[in-house]
């Protein structure tokens, strides 16, 4: 009786209001029906709808026709037998809150709960459905997993580091869950805030986000080069040392640096993107170049680490970087960490290096905050310009630092 087509709008919002828990004892009414619904409805009720633009049907009258056929004793079970089991809504919110304060009261709970970026990313997460998708799913304990390793986590540069796959494995027993999956996901949402960064898009951001967290895939991978770089602290400080008085440059592991943490000695320690340069300054200058470190592109961990040391060591920080969207934004967070002082990053020394040729500029505009005119003019002529073609400048600069020192 109600199995036709043309009385499934009925059937729908007598479900509908079992679902919400409402009483069965008004009118429905379809605005729009047509001659099709009219003589389903007729035949249902045995009378004539009328012939108003709307259809309205009583309730208790389908209930009482159902009934006097033998056809359902109440509309509950004809429409459960029509379309499965009536939902009750307000059983399965009340469950859906009781599993929302199971998933978040540890979140809310955590140690981090203080910091500005965890309270956002708590919101975020909660705002766009995450939290109630991963709740319905079952799968509340992915939260908790984020949560762990966000506790975990290095709190800075010169805290211990962390090698990814150890972790991921002590805190979801899969060494691989922080490489792809909804808790690499969640965390790194987590972290791009805690950065004041955009969430990674790429493999190389996804990287370079983990590196600022003090995260690595390998603490032996992790390295640094630098030159000149004197330092105390045995062996890897008397390893610096020994290759500084040669001139020579030297890496250092992420593995290094943890096992035998250095203090580096120089007043001023200069931050480079290309190993020509280290290359160039040891060939001219040897033993007198000043202290020289190579980022060789986005710092690593091992890179960021050692900078770290000799800044809260007292050593001031100058920093040159590529002539690019990815250059001024190292630039711009050495200066917020670590005080760091802009190398040769002027507007007119981008418009110097240019006269030497450049490259179309990819990626997302950046600022320069140190001089808005750099940023400015960068995107105006549309090119970059790597630390490769301004050389000559920054090692002439490094021969007067050592004539002045």
């Amino acid at each position: 009786m109600l199995g036709a087509p043309e009385l499934a709008w009925l059937v729908a919002r007598i479900r509908a209001k079992l679902e919400r828990g409402e009483r069965l004892d008004g009118t429905v009414t379809l605005v729009g029906a047509t001659p099709a619904q009219r003589r389903a409805v007729a035949r249902l009720m045995g009378r004539s709808p009328g012939r108003a633009s709307s259809l309205s049907v009583s309730l208790p009258g389908v209930a009482a026709e159902l009934y006097r056929a033998a056809a359902a004793p109440d509309l509950r079970t004809a429409v459960e037998s029509l379309g499965g089991p009536v939902r009750d809504l307000a059983a399965e919110r009340a469950a859906d809150l009781a599993r929302w304060g199971d998933a978040l009261g540890p979140l809310r709970a955590s140690r981090l709960g203080d910091l500005a970026w965890y309270r956002e990313w708590l919101e975020a997460i909660r705002r766009d459905g995450t939290v109630t998708r991963l709740i319905r799913q079952g799968r509340g304990d992915i939260l908790r997993q984020a949560m762990a390793v966000l506790e975990q986590l290095p709190s800075g540069a010169d805290q211990a580091s962390a090698v990814l796959s150890a972790l991921s494995a002590a805190v979801t027993g899969d060494e691989r869950a922080l490489s792809d999956g909804p808790v690499a996901t969640l965390v790194l949402r987590a972290l791009a805030l805690r950065e004041g960064v955009q969430a990674p898009a790429s493999p190389e951001a996804t990287l370079a986000l983990w590196s600022a967290a003090g995260m690595v895939g390998d603490d032996l991978a992790s390295q640094v080069l630098v030159l000149n770089v004197r330092s105390g602290g045995d062996p890897t400080g008397r390893w610096l040392t020994e290759a500084a008085d040669a001139g020579q440059p030297f890496r250092l592991t992420l593995r290094q640096l943890t096992r035998s943490p250095v203090l580096p000695w120089a007043l001023d320690i200069f931050v480079c993107s290309s190993s020509a340069l280290v290359r160039a300054a040891a060939d001219e200058l040897g033993p007198d170049s000043p202290a020289l470190v190579c980022t060789e592109g986005e710092p690593s961990v091992a890179c960021s680490r050692l900078v770290q040391a000799a800044a809260s060591s007292g050593s001031a920080v100058h920093w040159h970087a590529d002539f690019s969207w990815a250059g001024l934004r190292s630039t711009a967070t050495a200066i917020r960490r670590l005080q760091a002082r802009p190398w040769q990053m002027a507007a007119g020394d981008y418009q110097a290096a240019l006269s030497a040729g450049g490259d179309p500029l990819t990626g997302r505009t950046e600022p320069s905050g140190w001089d808005p005119r750099l940023a400015e003019m960068m995107q105006r002529a549309g090119r970059g310009v790597t630390e490769d073609r301004a050389i000559s400048g920054l090692l002439a600069d490094l021969a007067a630092q050592r004539r002045a020192g």
